[in-house]
């Protein structure tokens, strides 16, 4: 029997010591969101397109377009679409702000475009509170030549819609994915910086009642390989990371974190605090996020390259929109 996995490279026929690589790209799917009913969003960056997946009947089809770039998705805890339209993949058409949208009426509302007079960079992701508090990461991974600002960080809109940087370098250096834990009480933030000798780690914060962050403190370090993208969290307050890679993409990472969802216990007392409990293996680069939905919050839903994936858990899923 051949053993089809010791077959090298065909002599003469490619140049030696290369690897298959992508040349362009027909999807990059992000941010998903499941709503109670049924219906999972979740965004398409490079087809400029948000598109909805009806889990009920298995039929898709296009909710916006165009979507500003839209990136990472959430349903707040009045159950409604929180956009974090970004400004990559495309030719500067991102509209770069944050956007709530009511399923309801459709009627759309910009929460913030500009932060102190300029424009953000690339809104990423994005966390919501029970009391109408939002934090939402601003990072930028496309050219930097487009930066009005002069910095890569985490803002918070409270209710009022004041906005508020509550992190930036050197603190951190470059936010992506970002979730609550189930009391509300700590925020964990990906800290995913692709230079070589960046930051590959996630964080905690302590969040207080006034929307203050404090006690940073590492959960997680994936070292030098593709660290988190982004993240969910279930009841039990265990983090679901979109992580790794199979074939590195330059010399700032190697293949040595496998693409998967990592799932870290936070709650140790030490440095790291995390505990990695296991990698639910995805088939497919880049993972890019996840969360939970389902009738029971048991079903996580996974976007990665062109596919959304879904796996069913035995721990049910903490969403804001159906908590309690």
């Amino acid at each position: 029997m051949t053993d089809f996995h010791r077959i090298t490279l065909p002599v003469d026929c490619v140049e030696p010591g290369v690897h298959v690589a992508p040349a362009t790209f027909v999807a990059f799917l992000e941010g998903p969101a499941a709503h109670c009913d049924g219906r999972v969003f979740f965004t398409d960056i490079v087809n400029n397109r948000v598109v909805c997946l009806d889990a009920n009947t298995g039929e898709r089809s296009i909710f916006r377009e165009p979507s500003g770039r839209s990136n990472g998705l959430l349903f707040d805890a009045q159950g409604r679409l929180l956009a974090c339209e970004g400004n990559e993949f495309g030719p500067n058409d991102g509209n770069r702000r944050i956007t709530r949208t009511n399923l309801a009426t459709g009627d759309l509302e910009v929460l913030t475009d500009r932060y102190q007079g300029r424009r953000y960079n690339a809104p990423n992701d994005i966390a919501a509170c029970s009391n109408g508090r939002i934090f939402f990461t601003d990072p930028c991974y496309g050219d930097r030549a487009t930066m009005e600002l002069d910095h890569d960080s985490v803002y918070r809109i409270d209710p009022d819609g004041s906005v508020t940087r509550v992190l930036t370098q050197p603190a951190i250096q470059r936010p992506n994915g970002i979730a609550l834990s189930p009391d509300e009480r700590t925020l964990y933030l990906v800290d995913s910086c692709p230079v070589i000798g960046g930051n590959r780690k996630i964080w905690a914060f302590d969040l207080a009642e006034d929307g203050t962050l404090s006690g940073q403190r590492l959960v997680f370090d994936f070292g030098a390989g593709r660290g988190g993208d982004g993240m969910c969290v279930d009841a039990a307050g265990r983090l679901y990371i979109a992580a790794g890679i199979s074939r590195p993409r330059g010399p700032h990472e190697t293949a040595e974190v496998p693409p998967g969802i990592y799932v870290v216990d936070p709650s140790g007392a030490s440095e790291p605090a995390g505990r990695l409990l296991g990698r639910i293996p995805v088939p497919e680069d880049v993972l890019t996020n996840c969360t939970f939905g389902g009738p029971d919050l048991r079903t996580l839903y996974i976007t990665a390259g062109r596919t959304l994936y879904a796996v069913r858990t035995e721990t049910p899923g903490w969403v804001v929109h159906r908590k309690g």
